[in-house]
């Protein structure tokens, strides 16, 4: 339990029936007249819907603990995401509703944030950008600039990102893992 007074970004309540929010911002009001308050900004964890909730200030609020850890993906187990534990070399296996996304990004050896709630994985977060490598892409044809000077290029995870006509299969890329979205060629 803890005060809407101590609440900070991040942190995890406990609302609506054992939904789980987390504070994306809040701002404690006074106003000239009438009693305290906090407005906050919420996101579910599980839908990642955010929604605007306004709390009396000094109300008691449920709060959730959230286990976040670094794991690395060894391997794919039929439907299930394996990821083990870098401390304790447990292995955890992962629905894929859980890791959502991240799986267009996933390759054997990257680390993950792995989030549980009484030992339920809530969600997978990988870094803002990953590094992985060109399995295939036409050749540019120069001039060709009816799709804005890119074309599409199947990563080795197999999930197709629009990249600039000088990229060639092969090539490393850095790659932004929230909008999939080209960053730049990856030397060396």
């Amino acid at each position: 339990m803890a005060s809407t007074n101590d609440l900070k970004n991040g942190m995890v309540l406990k609302l609506d029936g054992g939904q789980l929010w987390s504070v994306v911002e809040f701002q404690h009001v006074k106003p000239g007249k009438g009693p305290a308050f906090v407005r906050t900004k919420l996101k579910n964890v599980l839908s990642g819907k955010v929604v605007d909730k306004t709390f009396n200030a000094g109300v008691k609020v449920d709060t959730a603990t959230i286990d976040r850890r670094d794991m690395q993906f060894s391997y794919m187990d039929g439907e299930y995401f394996v990821f083990m534990d870098m401390e304790t070399y447990d292995q955890l296996h992962v629905d894929k509703k859980a890791v959502g996304d991240a799986a267009n990004f996933l390759i054997e050896g990257f680390t993950a944030s792995v989030a549980r709630h009484e030992g339920e994985v809530l969600y997978v977060e990988l870094p803002a950008a990953v590094e992985l490598t060109i399995q295939h892409t036409d050749p540019g044809v120069q001039g060709d600039r009816s799709t804005g000077g890119t074309k599409p290029a199947t990563l080795e995870t197999g999930h197709e990102i629009q990249v600039p006509l000088f990229v060639t299969t092969g090539e490393k890329v850095k790659v932004d893992t929230r909008t999939s979205d080209y960053l730049g060629r990856v030397s060396g």
